[in-house]
């Protein structure tokens, strides 16, 4: 799959004051919530304005989260101000340090300005997009607002946040977890807690992202990426893509679903929650902890109804296919027969990729029953469940 790509754009007009700006992104606040989706909006190239109406960036402690994306590299570059090893899991948190960790980095992104110390004095709708006067004279018209729960703007704007959502339990028996943009908060002793698409917007409110965890750099990272789409593409928020969002967060190193033994380091890290997210191998939860349990073994059983849910020459195959594991030979023809690859050339590619490409630590050989790792790499290369369309509820769409 490819993901969207945003392009560089001069930000020379941001630079005079008493002006109008026109981003495609406006973010106000000075919390976790509000830098994370500043960060992530400029890192996939949309124009973006921050405002910081006291004084600085305001970071408060990071919780013991499943950490990726924005978040887990906001921990690096703080562990890099604060002179500590990299070995260091959690740094204790230092503020000082936080804050200017924080400011160091966003000077380093060429689309994100940022306003300090100017109060914003009047907010209204204009057309599809917002206008909002500053203190010292400027105007911002921006394309995608991100409204960090903040009241004031909620009532200077007439924004009823009122049916706001919250993070959800993971569950397999609810599909909405498909739509998974922000996973791995930690509440209630796990990280089990997720975050769709859907829950960002806001009824009757286009081109409004809305953050309900102002305090969350992982659900304030997802809603950059949301609004950047549909500021950069002049789109209105209801026509942005979840699937192209989700890759661009996989982009960016962040987990579409808190596996807990499957980490960014992990060779095989994209493919793993690529597929995973999909639910055509679902992990288990232990004491708390979602596994993925990449080196289990597959048996048909497991895949034979996701597979069958995904593609309908799935069923075909499996109606011919009585053996109750999956060896990778199997795996190669189940791929070829449903993802019309060719049978006589394929294995001999998938052979070369497998200790290269792959990084596999196991040998080739078909006779050997395939692991989830292998499998969810394979499905991933040659006919990736993630392209299979889905609705709002995470239910397939023939």
């Amino acid at each position: 799959m490819k993901r969207f790509l945003f392009y560089f754009f001069c930000l020379s007009s941001l630079s005079s004051v008493a002006q109008t700006l026109k981003p495609d992104v406006f973010i106000v606040g000075n919390g976790n919530a509000a830098a994370a989706a500043a960060i992530q909006s400029a890192q996939s190239n949309a124009k973006t304005v921050i405002l910081l109406q006291a004084g600085g960036f305001n970071i408060e402690p990071i919780d013991a989260d499943l950490h990726s994306g924005v978040q887990a590299k906001f921990l690096q570059k703080l562990k890099e101000q604060m002179n500590l090893a990299d070995t260091i899991a959690d740094p204790v948190f230092d503020k000082q340090s936080a804050n200017l960790a924080l400011e160091y980095w966003a000077n380093t992104l060429k689309a994100l300005t940022v306003i300090k110390n100017v109060q914003l004095v009047k907010a209204d709708r204009s057309g599809k997009g917002w206008v909002f006067k500053l203190s010292d004279g400027r105007t911002v018209r921006p394309e995608v607002l991100v409204d960090i729960a903040d009241r004031k703007l909620n009532d200077a704007l007439k924004i009823d946040a009122s049916a706001s959502t919250s993070w959800n339990k993971f569950s397999y028996d609810n599909t909405q977890y498909k739509t998974n943009v922000a996973v791995g908060k930690r509440l209630d002793g796990t990280t089990n807690h997720t975050y769709s698409f859907h829950q960002y917007f806001i009824p009757n409110q286009e081109n409004l992202v809305y953050v309900s965890d102002p305090n969350s750099m992982l659900m304030g990272q997802a809603a950059g990426a949301i609004a950047a789409y549909a500021g950069f593409f002049d789109l209105r928020t209801s026509q942005t893509d979840l699937k192209k969002v989700q890759g661009e967060l996989i982009a960016f190193n962040t987990n579409l679903m808190p596996f807990t033994d499957v980490g960014i380091k992990d060779s095989n890290w994209k493919a793993i929650q690529m597929v995973g997210v999909t639910g055509m191998l679902k992990a288990t939860i232990v004491n708390g902890k979602l596994l993925f349990n990449s080196e289990q073994l597959v048996s048909t059983e497991e895949i034979k109804q996701p597979m069958k849910d995904h593609y309908y020459k799935a069923q075909i195959w499996f109606d011919d296919y009585k053996n109750d594991s999956i060896t990778i030979g199997a795996a190669l023809d189940l791929i070829c027969y449903v993802g019309n690859k060719a049978p006589e050339t394929l294995p001999k590619e998938v052979e070369k990729k497998w200790n290269t490409s792959y990084n596999f630590s196991s040998k080739f050989n078909k006779e050997q029953q395939i692991t989830r790792r292998e499998l969810a790499v394979l499905l991933q290369d040659y006919m990736p469940p993630f392209n299979v369309t889905i609705d709002k509820t995470g239910k397939i769409l023939r």
